[in-house]
Parts: structure tokens; sequence; C-alpha cells
């Protein structure tokens, strides 16, 4: 019998460097060609008149609104510039609730009402488009017979060419809306937050500053992946269909020696990592870093911090354009957050911060971090923001694929703390016990706090096992999945961030009414947050059963699955946050919970059906097969009148393949009833039995199934193992 296993491992061993479409890096440097397919806003400048190219400026800075005027001239310009690109066609590119990138293309080409052919590119083509809001994930908001929906251009993004093979498209970066306007996307929450944050954040910044009159988030990610060769991937329906091994024994080398981390990079994955990069430097991402992760075939690549909205939508496009170059390579990227049991998976660290138009980072301590008023506000403000937030943070990261992740030695816990290393911990205990409300007591404070070494280096080390870490100018969200839109978690933080800022400056402004001086009422005020906060504050190790007893009694929330982490998107503090910010209506806070679960619910149904078939197709009848083989030999060696001795292996073989076998069939039994009586409920009673009867009858099937593969002979397996799967190259 031909084997998919084996034909894949052919294909591998016999492939010729021809079969590959490796590309040259180019020799000349980046600078020379970076940003080539982005229409910049020197690009802009070169083709736009004077008046247009500031009406553009002015609605990306300050939010005035366009006329068709000026939005014809940038449609114009964009279309002459993409053209002598060889771009024949346009799309607004958009990122729904589906978790990737959409885009409905249209051609530049046109015919008059007289029959002549035209090429244009008008301003209302750029600035609005309609794609079928029904047909997206939508919580509700649409039925199927109210198909209207909105894609509107977002200038704060630049506009880029996609080349896919010989095809050149012109993408315009868009939020997504029904045509009630309601938000159907992750783009548009995130610039409404972004707006909020700014808002909340320029007063209490001017009562250190005046000059400053903007205030931007920041955002740096960290992308983990996988990789692997195309013809293996392509003989396991797991990895398919679900993005990550249903099934696999444990190969005898993982990750043990830790000898992957850092390691040379593979040549084949290098040649690939360059033209990635390349691909990412013409479209102005500004990738820098790349190593091997710790695990076999596990791999990262960061870029410079930027712009959260630029940021996220870069991260999203690189997303896409990795699995494009892969392919190229012969390869696959896998970016489930899980996609083989017994080795560390793959996040997504979201570095945030935030800065001024004075070129200010609002987290940098200086060297002086006790007197440095400005940073101990924005520093406590941001935990006092997450203490206050923690459960909703916890549901912005809450996915099927991030279960299997969360709180192995790998990844941070689900219960969410903020790690702030010896030296601020130590100063937040200093400034909890020493400061006052009275000047003397503000003035001993910081004498006091003057003493302390200054931060000019890192003083502490990193936590890797923290949710949220300080790590010298920004926090790290270390729990956001690898195939997640970073939007989630930077829309949350934005969000909690300018409510807690308003509710400082509202406290700051009363103890000044009441007579206190500017700099003692901000550390008052700094000093009963520090006191609320501080049971979110943690600097130990996040993995161990000491610090889970630990946050229990402090009253913290240890959400392990889904279902229960997706509550506090509809709790009353979520609403009313949410709600007063302006970033989500009720209709449509329901309506992203809702899109949430359904996800949850479909993955798990996916991987269900897809476990179900590979047991039933290629598991049970590979085990009977050996069964059988093994049977056929005991009973050849009885007839030939061998004592019991003989055979005694071949009989405890035996046993072990028929437990496993009939062990695995039932198993497949019981998801299958278990999966039918799902699908009978809706909404949280659903995902609740998709997460609680469903899931343990799926990992006790792969208990059964992954014994088979050890028992039965190699060469009848018919799933590429392991050990195939993390060290063929």
């Amino acid at each position: 019998m031909s084997l998919s296993r084996f034909n894949a491992i052919d294909t591998i061993q016999n492939r010729s460097e021809l079969d590959i479409e490796y590309v040259e890096s180019p020799s000349e440097p980046i600078a020379s060609f970076y940003g080539e397919n982005v229409f910049t806003d020197a690009t802009m400048k070169a083709h736009l008149d004077e008046k247009s190219y500031l009406s553009v400026k002015a609605a990306v800075q300050t939010g005035a609104k366009l006329t068709r005027e000026t939005a014809d001239a940038v449609a114009k310009s964009m279309m002459v510039w993409a053209q002598a690109k060889g771009v024949t066609h346009y799309t607004h590119w958009f990122q729904p609730l589906t978790g990737k990138t959409a885009e409905k293309h249209d051609s530049f080409f046109t015919l008059t009402p007289d029959g002549k052919v035209i090429e244009e590119f008008a301003g209302d083509a750029l600035v609005q488009q309609e794609p079928d809001g029904s047909s997206f994930p939508g919580g509700g908001m649409r039925s199927t017979f109210e198909a209207r929906g909105y894609t509107a251009w977002d200038p704060s993004s630049p506009a880029f060419i996609l080349e896919v093979g010989e095809g050149k498209t012109l993408c315009i970066p868009t939020v997504f809306t029904t045509w009630n306007g309601e938000a159907m996307d992750y783009k548009l929450p995130l610039l409404k937050s972004q707006s909020f944050l700014e808002k909340a954040a320029i007063p209490v910044c001017q009562l250190f500053d005046k000059n400053i009159t903007k205030v931007s988030t920041t955002l740096g990610w960290e992308q983990e992946y996988f990789v692997m060769d195309e013809a293996l991937y392509n003989a396991r329906p797991d990895l398919l269909m679900t993005g990550r091994t249903l099934i696999g024994k444990h190969a005898p080398k993982g990750q043990q020696l830790e000898d992957h981390y850092f390691g040379a990079i593979p040549e084949r994955v290098y040649a690939y990592m360059r033209d990635l990069e390349t691909e990412c430097h013409k479209l102005s991402i500004p990738v820098r870093t790349r190593h091997n992760e710790v695990a076999p075939c596990q791999f990262e690549i960061a870029p410079m911090f930027e712009e959260v909205n630029v940021a996220v939508d870069h991260n999203t496009l690189l997303m896409d354009l990795m699995d494009r170059v892969a392919r190229r390579h012969k390869l696959r990227v896998l970016l489930h957050e899980k996609p083989f049991a017994g080795v560390n998976g793959s996040g997504k660290h979201n570095n945030w911060s935030m800065g001024t138009n004075t070129g200010k980072n609002l987290l940098s301590p200086g060297k002086e971090p006790g007197k440095n008023l400005q940073f101990l506000t924005f520093f406590v403000n941001t935990i006092r923001a997450v203490h206050e937030h923690a459960d909703l943070l916890r549901a912005t990261i809450a996915t099927a694929n991030n279960d299997h992740r969360l709180g192995a030695n790998e990844a941070p816990p689900a219960i969410i703390s903020a790690y702030l290393g010896e030296s601020l911990d130590k100063l937040l205990n200093d400034i909890e016990k020493s400061g006052k409300s009275d000047v003397a007591g503000v003035k001993e404070t910081l004498s006091l706090l003057s003493r302390l070494p200054d931060l000019e280096k890192d003083s502490t080390d990193r936590n890797r096992t923290s949710p949220f870490a300080f790590t010298g100018n920004k926090f790290e969200i270390r729990a956001v999945g690898s195939s997640q839109n970073c939007a989630g978690p930077m829309t949350v933080m934005n969000t909690i961030m300018g409510a807690q800022l308003l509710k400082f400056k509202e406290e700051v402004d009363k103890n000044i009414a009441s007579g206190k001086e500017q700099s003692e009422a901000i550390l008052s005020v700094i000093v009963k947050y520090i006191k609320e906060s501080k049971k979110t504050r943690f600097e130990g190790n996040g993995y161990s059963q000491e610090w889970r007893d630990e946050a229990a009694k402090r009253g913290l929330s240890n959400f392990s699955t889904t279902p229960p982490a997706l509550k506090a998107m509809l709790s009353r503090k979520t609403t009313e946050l949410y709600t007063k910010s302006g970033i989500f209506t009720k209709k449509e806070i329901h309506a992203h919970y809702d899109v949430q679960l359904h996800n949850y619910i479909t993955s798990l149904q996916i991987e269900s059906r897809t476990l179900g078939e590979m047991c039933t197709n290629l598991v049970i009848p590979a085990g009977i097969r050996y069964q059988t083989a093994v049977a056929d030999n005991i009973l050849k060696l009885k007839q030939l009148g061998m004592p019991e001795t003989a055979y005694a292996a071949q009989l405890q073989i035996l046993k072990a393949l028929s437990e496993a076998i009939n062990g695995t069939a039932q198993g497949v039994l019981k998801m299958t009833q278990a999966r039918r009586a799902a699908n009978e409920l809706e909404g949280e009673a659903a995902a609740e039995a998709y997460c609680n009867t469903v899931r343990t009858e799926m990992d006790a099937i792969r208990i059964f199934a992954d014994r088979l593969e050890y028992l039965v002979q190699d060469s009848s397996w018919p799933l590429p193992k392991y050990r195939e799967m993390f060290f063929l190259r």
C-alpha cells in the first residue's frame, strides 16, 4: 500500500533545488528599496498639490473631514503611482472578525456610456465601498436579507501594493461597518480607542508639560511561528483542517536539550526568512530581528516599534505574507498557538507604550524614577487600569487555540498579574509606606526615592511567566496568541488606560481644589492607586501552585478556558467602560461576544470532526492491520507446536493493541455523541458543552491513538510522525 507519509518523505528526500522558488536577496542596502510598494507620506507629497496634501495630513493628525475634491485628488495620485508600478486593480483591504484579512478587487478599467475604455479611480471609490455585510461574522448585527456593509478609507494607514505572483493590487486600508455604522472589524474599535486614550492622556500630560498636544500608542509585536515542509503538512489532515496535530506521539527528542533556541538557523529556513524580510521591507514593515525559538522548527520575527494602528496593519499583513512566501519555498507556516503537543507553543508578545509629540516615552523611568512624577503617573495608572479590568484583558486573548498554550511552561498563566522588576517594585513599596498627603510627606518621599539607583540599565531580570510585564520602557502583554489580531488586546489597553487617566485627572483636580500643591495632589493619588492595585503585582514564578493558591486568596480570577473568560465582555463593568468611552455600543458588545463564542464552538467542532475521521479512516485501520499480523504470527507459532513462552511478547503486544484500538473506537463514539448533544445547544451552553465534554473526549482519544502509534510497526503507520515533522529539512 502506498502511504501518504512515505510519499511525503520521498518527496522531501528527492526534491531538487529547482523545485523551490529561491529569491535572491537584494544586493543593495535595505534603505534603497524600503517602502517602495507603499504610498508613503513622501510619495503622497510628491504626487499631490500642496493644498490636498495638507488636507490629508490634517485628517490624519486632527481627524478633520476630507472634501470630495481632496479625495478625488488623492485617488488620482494613487492610481497614477500604482499604474506606474504595473498595478491593474485596487481593493479595500480590511480586517473582519474572521481573524483574517479581506479584499474585493476592482479594475481601474471601465467603460463610458458611449463605449470608450478609460482608466479611472475616483474619490468615492477610494473613500467607500460596499462588501456584503451579511456574509461576514457579525454576531447578529446583519441578517441574511440585510446585506449592506461598508468599508471606509483609513487615511492614517498608508495604501500599499500587494504582489501575488505576477499580479499587483493597490490595497487601501479601511474600516468595516454595518449599514448602521456598527463595527464589524478590528480596526474601527482600535481607532476609537486610540482617540479616546489621547483625549484622556493630554490633560494629564499637560500637568507636567504644556507643550504636549498629542499622545499616541506604540506597539512592537514579536511573532512566533513554526515552519515545516509542505509535503509533510499535506500528509496530515489535522494540520490541513485545524492548524494543529490532534494526535501524535511525542518525539524521543523534542526541546529537552534546548539546542534549537538561538541556534544556527537552518539554511532552507534562512532562505525563507531573507525572502520574507525583503517582501516586508518593500511594504515598510520594519522587521529587523529573526532567530530560532525554543521548540524544534519554531522561529520568531520582530520589528521596530510603530504607531499602534500601523503596527496592527503590518502584523496582519505579515501573517498573510508569511504564508505566501513560505509556499515559494515548499514550506508551510503554522501560526496555531499549539501545533504540537509536548513542546512550546507560539505567542505574539505585544509591547505597548505611549509617546508624545515632544518625543517623550511616557513609560520611560529616566535616571531618577523616584523623582519622575510624570513616569510614576503613567506607570501606576497602567497597573491600576489592568488591576481594574484584568478579566477583560484575559477575555481579549481567549480562544480555543490559546487555551492549549496558556499556563504551560512556555507561556504566562491565565491569571492576570503585573511584573515590575525588583527596583520598581521596591520603589512603589517605598512610595506606599512613606508617601503622605501633605507637603512635608511629599518632600520626604521624593528625597528618599532619590537615593535609589537609577534605571539607566535594566536592573532586573525578565519574568517569562508574567502575562503583563514591565520591560524597561514599555509593558509586554505576553499572553496574546500567535494567530490573533493584535487589535483586540490593543483596543482593551487603550480603553482601560483612557478610562483610568480620566479618573486620575478628576481626583487630582479635586485635591488641587482642596488646597493641595500640584505635586502633592498627584502623589497622593498615586499612593492611593498603589495600595488599591497591589494585589495585581507579582514578582515570582507564575507557573507555581503557590501562586495559584495565593492568587485565589487575593481574589484574582483564574479562567483556564475560553467560555468563562469571555463572560467578562458582557459584565456591567465592561459595558459601562465601552459605552461611556464610545468604543462599543451595547449591541456591538454583544455582537462581538457572540462572534468570539461562535468561533470557539466552530473551532472545536471542526477539530472533533477531523479527529473522528482520522481515527476511523487512518488510525484504527492501521492498528487493525498490525493486530491481524501479530495474531497471525501467534497462530502460526501455535500451529508449529511452540510453547507459549515463545510468543509471550506477541501476546502482550496483541493485548495492548486491542486495548488501544477499542479505546480509540469507543472514544470516537463518545466524542461524536457529545458533539451531537452540544450541537443541540446554543450560545454559552453549547460552548461549555464543547469545552467540558467534547474537548475532554478528544483528549481521551489522543491517549489511545498515540499509544497505537507507539505500538504499530513504523512501515504501517500512515501519518507523519513528530520526529519527522521536527527534523526533516
